[in-house]
């Protein structure tokens, strides 16, 4: 069961952009002026226990979504070892429980003891649920310190195509970056 829930999670596909809760953290203290070029993490900096791991093809294409993005703020994929900042990029999943109850009978006054679903016919209903989450690091390469993190969170969704994979993924991955650079929000 937990295969499945990844392999859906990672085809990374969070329902609905709209529906994505994204944050950002960045270290005050650093001069993001700096960051002109960039690398992917080689394989052997990324943690062995991450979900995106075990899933390359979904790599590739948040790996193709990161650079859209950076290379249209004006970022260049570094070719030879001149970079400022390494991209790294880990994704997780969660199962989740939502607990819904009616409330039945009548309305008694203002205190109803037999409110809910233990008097008067109520009901609850429990589902369940992957949230996904995917991160994009930044960090440093003169100080080898993180510089800017971007979290996208939502919950799961299943395509069915490659094609609709990617375009969520993009979807996803511009909302992330949206803030990068610090200062660069867009209303």
């Amino acid at each position: 069961m937990k295969l499945i829930s990844i392999l859906i999670l990672l085809g990374f596909i969070i329902a609905g952009c709209s529906s994505v809760k994204v944050t950002s953290d960045y270290d005050p203290e650093y001069d993001f002026t700096k960051m002109k070029n960039y690398r992917w993490a080689y394989s052997d900096e990324l943690n062995p226990n991450d979900e995106l791991k075990n899933y390359p093809l979904i790599a590739q294409r948040v790996q193709i979504a990161v650079d859209n993005v950076l290379q249209s703020k004006g970022y260049n994929l570094a070719t030879d070892d001149n970079f400022d900042f390494v991209v790294i990029i880990h994704a997780g999943s969660k199962e989740k429980m939502q607990v819904h109850q009616t409330g039945g009978g009548y309305y008694r006054g203002w205190y109803d003891p037999w409110w809910g679903p233990y008097g008067g016919g109520g009901t609850t209903t429990v589902s369940y649920y992957e949230e996904a989450t995917l991160v994009i690091d930044f960090v440093s390469w003169e100080n080898k310190e993180l510089a800017w993190r971007g979290m996208g969170t939502g919950t799961v969704k299943e395509h069915s195509s490659p094609e609709e994979r990617q375009e969520r993924i993009d979807g996803v991955v511009t909302k992330i970056l949206t803030n990068f650079p610090p200062g660069s929000e867009q209303e």
